[in-house]
């Protein structure tokens, strides 16, 4: 799973399926049922920690074969769930659209976004996204609409209800492109600046704590550049545990429980992990 996920990391799958269809992702599901074997959906993997002992499990990966993303009408942007956040940000800039400029750069699929409602920059899923195509545990079709998303800070609905995210339906806003690729290219500079792109990470490593930021919390506790193994606090924003070079995800795990227990210890605050752990 390590070339499967952006932290570089993790063991082998018991199997790995690559569905083209909604179709598809439903006969896997019912057969997956049928066999007694857990399944999961991955997209990018852009937040996500994999075992060094694999995943027991039937791994559908939505990729390259479930990325199309196309105009509905003139404010509505249909993406698959394996369709990459950048390339729905570029087709909103040809088409003069604004609202999602705060997700340029987040280096995430569609399905991964709308499942922890992703954000950055003041901008967040919930926004823009008002449908959700999805397949039931039971492999059977299905949709959640508006309230039904239960959008929140980095949670939606799909955290608890065992369905495969499998189409968005965003409603965006006529906009100028100038300013819209302005922004995009302002916001694309600043990750660039602050963020340890250069290296393997699953983004943001903890949620942020109400009333504080967890990277001002870690570097306050001189945590920046600390290390376990190959995995080490990023020097350069100490809100990224990253991939040094070698990593295992019990050198991350230690790591990020030394950041946890050393910033409880000094700030009397809990982190709580962004990042999606599983085995």
């Amino acid at each position: 799973m390590a070339s499967h996920t952006t932290f570089k990391i993790g063991g082998a799958a018991r199997l790995v399926t690559e569905p083209k269809s909604a179709n598809e992702i439903a006969q896997i599901v019912q057969k997956c049922n049928e066999l007694g074997v857990r399944y999961m959906a991955i997209g990018n993997g852009s937040n996500l920690l994999v075992d060094d002992g694999g995943i027991d499990a039937c791994v559908i990966l939505l990729g390259k074969n479930f990325s199309d993303v196309r105009l509905l009408d003139d404010t509505t942007i249909y993406a698959e769930a394996g369709a990459q956040l950048i390339k729905v940000c570029r087709l909103a800039l040809e088409e003069g659209l604004t609202g999602l400029e705060f997700a340029y750069g987040i280096p995430g699929s569609c399905g991964g976004a709308a499942f922890m409602n992703a954000g950055a920059y003041g901008g967040e899923m919930k926004d823009v996204l008002y449908k959700c195509d999805h397949i039931t545990a039971d492999g059977e079709k299905g949709e959640l609409c508006g309230d039904e998303l239960d959008l929140s800070y980095r949670h939606s609905a799909y955290y608890n209800n065992g369905c495969i995210v499998t189409g968005l339906y965003l409603k965006l806003k006529k906009g100028s492109k100038d300013e819209i690729k302005a922004k995009m290219d302002d916001l694309l500079g600043r990750r660039k600046d602050k963020q340890p792109l250069e290296f393997p990470s699953a983004g943001s490593t903890f949620k942020r704590p109400e009333g504080y930021f967890a990277g001002a919390l870690i570097e306050e506790c001189n945590l920046k550049g600390a290390t376990v193994g190959g995995a080490q606090v990023s020097e350069k924003h100490a809100g990224f545990v990253i991939n040094k070079g070698g990593a295992t995800c019990r050198d991350v795990l230690d790591l990020c429980k030394k950041v946890s227990d050393t910033v409880y210890k000094n700030k009397g605050v809990k982190l709580e992990m962004e990042i999606r752990v599983t085995k």
